[in-house]
């Protein structure tokens, strides 16, 4: 077993200044123009469960609803992060959701995230009204 480092300079940069990492485009049901940059992910061989992502999210971008079966760790390093349930979150802010908790989390204006799950998380549908994706305009 080999251990790596991944270093990355000024992660406060905007993600669209981020041009030294590869971004890749998060293609599920349910996500509109979401990248992902994968720090790790789980390994059924080594019995790792947990994923680290920089997302970078476009005004307007929305992740799925879903719920998590573990912990969430998300800190905003640039822009504003919009919860479903109506909360914005800025650059700085440090989100920790527990199990059981469910989101859709999106931007109106863009925004730079570190996301942390230490668990796989869940789609579901939402049972009551969540906040609308737009933009910030």
């Amino acid at each position: 077993m080999s251990a790596e480092i991944e270093y990355i300079r000024n992660v406060f940069r905007s993600g669209f200044e981020l041009t030294d990492i590869t971004w890749s485009s998060w293609d599920e049901p349910g996500r509109i123009g979401v990248e992902h940059h994968v720090l790790w992910a789980p390994d059924a061989e080594q019995g790792e469960d947990s994923v680290g992502l920089l997302l970078r999210f476009p005004p307007t971008a929305h992740g799925d609803f879903h719920e998590h079966t573990g912990y969430e760790l998300m800190l905003v390093l640039d822009g504003q992060l919009d919860h479903s349930d109506g909360v914005s979150y800025f650059k700085g802010d440090l989100v920790v959701e527990g199990p059981g908790t469910e989101h859709r989390m999106s931007s109106s204006s863009g925004c730079t995230v570190l996301a942390i799950r230490t668990k796989p998380a869940e789609a579901r549908t939402p049972s009551k009204p969540i906040r609308e994706v737009t933009s910030a305009a």
